[in-house]
């Protein structure tokens, strides 16, 4: 592969990390359609982007997802009974917190073409 072929694919893969990441953080007003299409996305680049830095992120991505989904499960599970409020809502929004600061951390990396 040539330099400047080379250059291209890593544009194109950060580019393609940017866009995961804004989807993600697009999903919550879309209740979180976006989210899913970012992570389809991380997964069908994750073969092509094995040893270099975007395989970080799309690696984070999809553990983004998967955690956020179990989680976010079992906060809502846990919000069912009032002793479970106690523990399903702190959960929740620290759930949040963390979704968001992954997905933000990840953006910033991305722009600046650092791993995640």
């Amino acid at each position: 592969m040539s330099d400047v072929q080379q250059v291209n694919t890593q544009d194109s893969n950060r580019i393609l990390a940017i866009v995961a990441y804004v989807l993600f953080l697009i999903g919550w007003p879309t209740l979180h359609l976006a989210t899913i299409g970012g992570v389809i996305m991380a997964y069908v680049q994750r073969s092509e982007v094995r040893g270099t830095i975007w395989d970080s992120h799309f690696e984070a991505i999809i553990s983004t997802f998967w955690i956020s989904l179990i989680v976010g499960v079992a906060g809502v599970l846990a919000c069912i009974t009032i002793v479970g409020l106690i523990v399903g809502v702190p959960l929740l929004i620290g759930l949040v917190i963390w979704f968001l600061y992954r997905s933000i951390r990840g953006l910033v990396h991305a722009i600046e073409s650092k791993p995640y």
